[in-house]
């Protein structure tokens, strides 16, 4: 088996995973700020703004959905303050995830799938976007938000597939013609190509799917759900670096959304269906239409909270990697007495969740599967895959 990676100060801080095909501990690893209370203790005695922007610095890759649900809980936990801070808007969630995504695809699935003809990162695909994907996000009113999003719906139909997205959605939206669509695009669209490069070995891989289930049409039932989490969250030791969903393990993703539950049990989902769904609901996001009125639910990416008692609150946010979920307890200053996060990544690489039984089922060495597995479940911390090609120690 390969050593154990060296970590940098940083990666030591904000966390690594190891992937280890073929071993039965095939995932090695966590994010240190989240245990023994170590969040908790940073935000103590910290209010308003401080909180959103000590958050974004140290969720740095999925920031503004932090500082969104950041501002969403304490409003709850802190109904009664003289002015509550004005929430970002839907607008805002929308273009910032759509942004994550096209990030993703063209900064991280490259590493994933290493091309030996090809430029490690090919970017003239984005040339023009109107999405700058290294650029720190600024905040906007909803109308800039609106016009940003519809400039993304433009360049998208014009520069990326040569026709309206509405147009691209009804004809492509079903996975058979979306990967022809990824083969005959593969020549000149670089995300196109490493799609249809991934479809065989993506299709085949078919982790078990249990989706996390906390939100609800029903708002009762909704709230029971996220009652119970908020106490897990509160009172469980490590509970927020290897959660559990009613005594077993779950996922969340873009494939969970609260929109897609009806049509959820019909779908055998795979890495490819994983992988695809990114995809898919960038374009979704530059085909919706803007929101009627200012303060409106949104019915793309949800978002909100739930006070639970007094100076207590929780509040959640469907993010590009999944669902995100910020608990905080304030003193009666209304200052920050305790703070937990749960994010997609601790659902998703738990050491025994679907991702990681995919992973032991794989033959020792077959790092290729795993990078694909590793694309597919999309960690926000930094994550690497160890080879093992000694049989006798798949069971390790």
């Amino acid at each position: 088996m390969s050593p154990e990676p060296v970590l940098s100060p940083s990666m030591a801080l904000s966390g690594h995973y190891a992937l280890r095909p073929g071993v039965r501990s095939s995932i090695v690893g966590q994010r240190p700020v989240l245990g023994d209370g170590r969040l908790g203790r940073l935000l103590r005695g910290q209010h308003g703004e401080s909180v959103e922007r000590t958050l974004g610095n140290v969720f740095t890759l999925c920031a503004h959905a932090h500082r969104r649900t950041a501002r969403l809980a304490l409003n709850a936990a802190n109904p009664a303050a003289k002015a509550m801070a004005a929430v970002e808007p839907c607008a805002l969630l929308r273009l910032e995830t759509a942004r994550d995504h096209l990030r993703s695809m063209a900064l991280d699935w490259p590493h994933r799938q290493p091309e030996p003809n090809n430029p490690p990162h090919d970017l003239d695909w984005l040339r023009d976007c109107p999405l700058p994907l290294l650029a720190a996000p600024r905040l906007c009113q909803a109308e800039e938000a609106w016009a940003a999003l519809t400039q993304l719906r433009d360049w998208l139909g014009l520069r990326v597939l040569g026709l309206p997205v509405r147009d691209w959605l009804a004809s492509h939206r079903e996975p058979e013609a979306f990967t022809q669509w990824c083969r005959a695009r593969a020549q000149d669209l670089p995300p196109a190509r490493r799609l249809a490069a991934w479809y065989r070995q993506a299709h085949a891989l078919k982790p078990e799917t249990r989706c996390l289930d906390l939100l609800d049409t029903n708002l009762a039932r909704q709230s029971v759900r996220l009652r119970q989490v908020a106490q897990a969250m509160a009172s469980e030791a490590g509970f927020v670096q290897q959660p559990t969903w009613l005594g077993q393990c779950a996922e969340t993703g873009t494939w969970t959304r609260l929109r897609h539950l009806r049509g959820r049990a019909t779908i055998q989902h795979s890495a490819w269906t994983r992988l695809s769904a990114r995809w898919i609901e960038v374009m979704d996001i530059a085909a919706a239409n803007p929101l009627p009125f200012p303060g409106d639910s949104d019915p793309l990416l949800a978002s909100g909270a739930l006070t639970l008692g007094e100076g207590q609150a929780i509040a959640w946010c469907e993010m590009a990697r999944g669902l995100l979920l910020h608990w905080v307890q304030l003193d009666p200053q209304g200052r920050v007495d305790d703070y937990r996060v749960l994010a997609p990544t601790e659902w998703n690489f738990h050491p025994d969740g679907a991702l990681a039984r995919a992973l032991t089922a794989l033959p020792p060495g077959d790092t290729a599967s795993a990078h694909t597995l590793a694309a597919a479940f999309d960690p926000c911390v930094d994550c690497t895959v160890q080879a093992n090609t000694s049989r006798e120690n798949a069971n390790a």
